[in-house]
């Protein structure tokens, strides 16, 4: 197959992947912005998430940035964000901050190195766990340790799930489609010979 073809068409293989900003800096103070489609929950406790960064074939700001100070920032898209999101994508060299060129705001918090995009609803740090080489095609899985979780107390449910519909959060499918979501409900929880039935949005409720 032609090689964008076939890039377009692997890519939209999985269905809607997560759309999420990556928020480094290195050790000199130059700020970088990504957006990942990989970002992938590894384990709650302790509390691990990972990210699947390409090929070192060429120059990889956030991976560089990473090693460098052993944090990053993960930061949702949502509605507002998605075009700017999107736009991060482009080829620009390390001294040109991808806040500046999309119109991103940093945001600084204390005892966090790295910056997170202000207009992100949902966003979080982490510190660099491991990074565990895929022999096959030569990426790099990146696993962080969840430090700080930023988010709108309101979507925040009784149970602890996130309404992440509530924040207005975008999702991806291919390489270029950007979708929101409908949800058809929540679900108990899974055990067998029993029927699952519907529970409500804050999980503490079996609806009829």
């Amino acid at each position: 197959m032609p090689s964008r073809y076939r890039a377009k068409l692997i890519n939209s293989l999985s269905g809607f992947k997560s759309a999420n900003l990556i928020g480094s800096q290195n050790s000199k103070g130059e700020t970088n912005l990504a957006l990942f489609s990989s970002v992938v929950h590894i384990g709650a406790s302790p509390a691990l998430v990972g990210f699947i960064s390409r090929p070192h074939t060429v120059v990889r700001d956030t991976l560089e940035n990473i090693l460098q100070t052993k944090q990053f920032t993960v930061n949702q898209v949502n509605k507002e964000t998605w075009r700017s999101a999107h736009q991060t994508s482009a080829r620009y060299n390390a001294d040109e901050s991808e806040f500046e060129q999309t119109g991103l705001t940093p945001l600084y918090v204390d005892n966090i190195d790295v910056p997170f995009v202000k207009e992100s609803h949902l966003k979080y740090a982490l510190t660099l766990e491991e990074i565990v080489p895929i022999a096959a095609n030569d990426t790099q899985l990146v696993i962080g340790k969840v430090t700080d979780i930023f988010c709108q107390p309101t979507a925040i449910r009784k149970d602890g799930y996130i309404d992440i519909e509530s924040i207005d959060t975008v999702s991806i499918s291919g390489l270029d489609s950007y979708h929101v979501s409908r949800r058809l409900s929540r679900l108990s929880y899974a055990k067998k010979d029993k029927q699952l039935e519907h529970i409500t949005i804050d999980g503490d409720r079996v609806s009829k």
